[in-house]
């Protein structure tokens, strides 16, 4: 794992709720990166040592992942909810001494950075999310061709143990089938990087924390999400999405974040969902440009 990161630091820093496991590195200011199911902070390991040059780059693995703590599901889901991983990743800018901070996310961890975003107004100066849109969103217009593309969606949200048990027969299989399907194929993921989320996943820990997520989203997520239908993102957003996925085809990306934030900008890549491994250089210079 090292050699993807050349010259950061390796952490596991307690907060609150959980140990969070993280890489930083770098010099400038604050950039916190959250990583999407089902993978970890590895998702960064092509763009991280490039944005050191500008910012002091943390990448951090979600409660529930790679090498941070997975505590077992709660009744009720809230401690995997994304107020609970928003409040994860705040805490932990803050041991760092890193009081305000830029803030990426891709898939799940834009989901967090979302919730971060309204809970945490005063932290983030800018915020990206790559290939999402929000959440509430999302499962309001959900049809049968996004239910055919997201099945997972629905699927890791069944009770416990039936998703757990499937998923646990085959964790390799399943994380390949799940990320080979879409747009790219696993030739777009790097080695060393794939080792590492096949590695995370395989603990029967980590597909629990993974179906709490979803439990999470498809629950309490909308509850929160609905108290604060009201509330605009007040920092700035950059929108990225791949023109070959499920958001480009069945959603006006763009249009959505602005219903939900005040100051949107953004547009398709050439690429599939993953675009920090697929398109690392483009997201970087978009990055860039939009923090300044």
């Amino acid at each position: 794992m090292n050699s993807l990161f050349p010259g950061f630091e390796r952490k596991r820093i307690r907060v609150s709720g959980a140990n969070i496991n993280l890489v930083h590195g770098g010099q400038g200011p604050a950039l916190l990166l959250l990583h999407g199911y089902p993978q970890t902070h590895c998702i960064w390991h092509a763009i991280a040592p490039r944005l050191a040059q500008k910012y002091t780059v943390v990448a951090a693995d979600l409660r529930g992942y790679g090498d941070s703590s997975k505590p077992a599901g709660l009744p009720d889901h809230s401690n995997y909810s994304k107020r609970a991983l928003a409040m994860d990743q705040a805490e932990l800018m803050q041991a760092l001494g890193q009081r305000e901070f830029h803030l990426v996310g891709h898939d799940r961890g834009g989901r967090v950075a979302h919730r971060l975003a309204l809970d945490h107004p005063q932290r983030v100066k800018k915020l990206a999310v790559l290939d999402i849109c929000p959440t509430r969103t999302m499962y309001a217009r959900t049809d049968r061709a996004f239910a055919k593309a997201y099945f997972h969606w629905f699927f890791l949200t069944q009770p416990a143990p039936f998703p757990e048990t499937l998923i646990g027969a085959d964790p390799e299989f399943f994380i390949k089938y799940q990320m080979g399907r879409r747009h790219g194929g696993l030739q777009v993921f790097a080695a060393e990087a794939m080792a590492e989320y096949v590695r995370c996943f395989s603990d029967p820990a980590a597909i629990h924390a993974s179906c709490e997520d979803y439990r999470a989203a498809d629950s309490i997520d909308l509850e929160h999400d609905a108290a604060d239908a009201q509330t605009k993102i007040g920092c700035p957003v950059l929108a990225l999405w791949g023109k070959h996925g499920v958001i480009e085809q069945q959603f006006d990306c763009l249009a959505d974040w602005r219903e939900v934030a005040r100051e949107v900008r953004g547009h398709a890549l050439d690429c599939g969902h993953y675009l920090p491994e697929e398109r690392p250089e483009e997201v970087a210079r978009e990055l860039e440009d939009f923090l300044g």
